[in-house]
Order: structure tokens, then C-alpha cells, then sequence
């Protein structure tokens, strides 16, 4: 961490230069006799990360900027903020501290807060930050947060982690033992410090896998922001085997934000109803696809599913969904002639369910083009026919 960097002239320098490439900004000529060019751009790059991302960070002066992988790993502050309000009490653990984003929104629902970070430049730049932010309760440990529970004698309302993958860990699937800090070789340990554990993964991840690896999971929630998924969260209790767990699915920003939350009970009882295409069409939003609850989703809603692996429900009257509505003006049958007669060249929206093409196959062959009002479902029927599904938005 260079304090250089905090002076008010390269705090103002870089604020007149927001708007600049980082990329470009790096092969300029430094004006400041101690910092680098590459020391600039990497602040410059948090800066302008921040004003979207994490803005009570970029409204406040003196943060600093940690390096862009740093940047990309933490949580967005909606996220952050949104785990935030799950619990509260007062003590608890930040096991993979990072950037600090999540741990400023626990912050305000905790009164004293251990932060573990094995990254020294990275625990001070947090230190340093959290004071700028006025988080005097949170209390930066450098150290392997491990060897410290190992240590300590304190214990906790809440250990949170937000494990991160090995490098030697390729691949898009993975597993959380292939990740820092192993929480499943651990989960004794932080058992007897805390009676709950909160784990932070990548959308990636397997849920019914990850449930079986941390053995005592009481939730999962999906969390998606403007209908992409951006985390998992796992709540695990001591003495809760996780062969039952409910799930959650939240949607962020959107105009169903509210959590939906699906027992585990009615989830294994669900049945549901299947239907060609009625008046309206449903697209259940990205945080339901992620949990996989597919048939409570029919059964919750009364509403009839196209087909088992469709994922598209449809309906004779409208109801308020956590997702995308739709009026359905036609269905038609895959014929590419009749596409081609109807839509080519056109500007259309274009979405594909249980299809035998990508919608850039469908693109390129119909020559359709992006936008519009015109939204185009191709999918399959329970029937086993391919069918598209004309549609206006609600």
C-alpha cells in the first residue's frame, strides 16, 4: 500500500481523470514523484469499478484501491447489503475478509467484528479503509483465519466465508474442498465456535453437491440481481443434517423482489400440471432456475409447465410471478419456412427452452435481428413437438 496515493492532489488528480482508459492511463507518464503509472491505474480502475459497484465506497475520499482481481472477487454492495439484513447479534467472523465490502454491511448489524485476511497488503488496505468508512468495530486480523479459531477462545454468533478456488482448481465445476478456506475439513472446528456458519459461493457451484460436502445446511439461497444470479448463499446449524433444507430465491431490483421461499416438505410433494400454451406465458426468474424448483413452482402457482424440461409455465388468467410474464399471441409450429414468412429480417427478442438450437444458430439461420417488441420462446411440448411461442410483454 503506497500512502502516497492518499495525498489530496493524487486523490483530486484521479478523480479529474475518471473518465480515462486504466489500460491507457498505465502507459502514461506519472506527474507524482513515488507512484507509479501502474499504481494509478489500478486506482483509477477501483475508482471507476466503485461508482457502479460499491458507491458509498466511491462517494467516500481516501479509499484505496486494491488490485482488479481483488475488485472482482467481493460482492456488489446491493448483495452485500442484502446478506447483511439475514442476521444480526453481537459478534462475528469474516474467515476470507478480502476487500471488506460484506463485512461494511455486517457492520451495521453486529457489534464487534473479527476480520481475517492472510493477504497482509490486503488487511492493511482494508484497515486503513474501514476507518475511512468509520467501521471501528471491526477489528483487521493478518493472519490464516484458521490457525486463528485454532487460537482463540472466542466464539461467535456468525463465521462467514467466501472461499476462494485454488489456482491448481480448473474448470467450471468444482467443489468447496478445492477451495481456501477448506470449510468441509473444518466444519468441527467452526462448530465450536459458532452454532451458525453463513458460506458465500460462486452461482457455479452444484447446490445439491455443496450440501452434501458442508454436511449441516439448514438454507440455500439463490441471490440474483436484475434477473442474473450472483451468489449462493449456504446457512448451516450445528446439529441440522442438510438431507432437508429449504431454499430460497431472491431477485434484486427487480419488480418481484421480495424472497420467494420454498419448504423442503412442499418442494418433494410437488406435482405438476402439464398444458400446451394458454393466454399467458411465465419464465421463472434466474434465482428460481438456479434452486431447481420446477415442479413447486407449477404446483405454488397453479399454474401448467409445457413439458418437464422446458421450465416455461403458462396460465388462462394472469397472476404476479417472480419473473418474466408474458401475453402469448400465437404458437406456431417449427417449420423455417413459416419463421422465415413472419420474422426474417425483423427485430425480435428470442429465447430458447429445451430447444434442438442455440439462439444463435436461430439468429444467424432466420437472419433476426436484436429488439423489439416481438419476443420469440422456441421450445419443446410435452408432446415432444417443437413449437414457438409469439409473445408481448407484461
Amino acid at each position: 500500500m503506497n500512502s502516497l496515493i492518499l495525498a489530496p492532489a493524487v486523490q483530486a488528480y484521479l478523480r479529474s481523470n475518471l473518465e480515462e482508459n486504466p489500460s491507457s492511463f498505465a502507459l502514461k507518464k506519472s506527474p507524482f514523484e513515488g507512484i507509479t503509472s501502474a499504481e494509478l491505474a489500478q486506482q483509477l480502475n477501483g475508482l471507476q469499478k466503485a461508482q457502479k459497484k460499491h458507491p458509498t465506497w466511491f462517494e467516500t475520499e481516501g479509499i484505496y484501491y486494491p488490485p482488479t482481481l481483488n475488485l472482482e472477487q467481493t460482492s456488489s454492495e446491493e448483495t452485500a447489503t442484502y446478506k447483511a439484513s439475514l442476521f444480526s447479534g453481537k459478534t462475528m467472523i469474516d474467515l476470507t475478509g478480502g476487500y471488506g465490502v460484506d463485512l461494511l454491511a455486517f457492520s451495521q448489524s453486529f457489534e464487534s467484528i473479527v476480520y481475517c485476511e492472510h493477504n497482509e497488503e490486503l488487511a492493511q488496505t482494508a484497515s486503513h479503509n474501514f476507518s475511512k468508512l468509520t467501521a471501528m468495530q471491526i477489528e483487521v486480523k493478518a493472519r490464516d483465519s484458521i490457525h486463528y479459531l485454532e487460537e482463540t477462545s472466542k466464539h461467535f454468533d456468525l463465521i462467514y466465508a467466501d472461499p476462494s478456488r485454488r489456482h491448481a482448481a480448473k474448470g467450471k465445476v468444482f467443489r468447496l474442498e478445492d477451495c481456501e478456506p477448506n470449510i468441509p475439513q473444518h466444519l468441527d472446528l467452526l462448530f465450536s465456535k459458532t452454532k451458525k456458519i453463513l458460506i458465500k459461493t460462486s452461482p457455479l457451484l452444484d447446490i445439491q453437491a455443496a450440501a452434501r460436502e458442508l454436511k449441516y445446511v439448514s438454507e440455500v439461497q439463490a441471490v440474483a440481481v436484475n434477473n442474473e444470479v450472483k451468489e449462493l448463499l449456504f446457512v448451516l446449524e450445528k446439529d441440522t443434517p442438510s438431507d432437508s433444507f429449504k431454499k430460497t430465491g431472491v431477485n434484486l431490483n427487480s419488480s418481484y423482489s421480495e424472497p420467494v421461499v420454498i419448504d423442503a416438505d412442499a418442494e418433494n410433494t410437488a406435482s405438476p400440471v402439464y398444458a400446451e400454451p394458454q393466454a399467458y406465458l411465465y419464465e421463472p426468474n434466474g434465482a428460481l432456475l438456479k434452486l431447481g424448483v420446477f415442479n413447486w413452482i407449477s404446483e405454488h402457482y397453479n399454474l401448467e409447465k409445457l413439458a418437464p424440461n422446458s421450465h416455461l409455465y403458462t396460465s388462462e388468467k394472469w397472476i404476479d410471478f417472480p419473473g418474466r410474464s408474458f401475453k402469448i399471441e400465437a404458437c406456431l409450429a417449427y417449420s423455417k419456412k413459416e419463421i422465415s414468412r413472419l420474422f426474417k429480417n425483423q427485430k425480435v427478442h428470442v429465447t430458447t427452452r429445451n430447444f434442438k438450437e442455440s439462439v444463435a444458430s436461430l439468429r444467424s439461420k432466420f437472419k433476426l435481428k436484436d429488439g423489439g417488441t416481438v419476443y420469440l420462446f422456441f421450445t419443446t411440448l410435452e408432446n415432444g413437438k417443437s413449437c414457438v411461442i409469439q409473445c408481448s410483454k407484461i
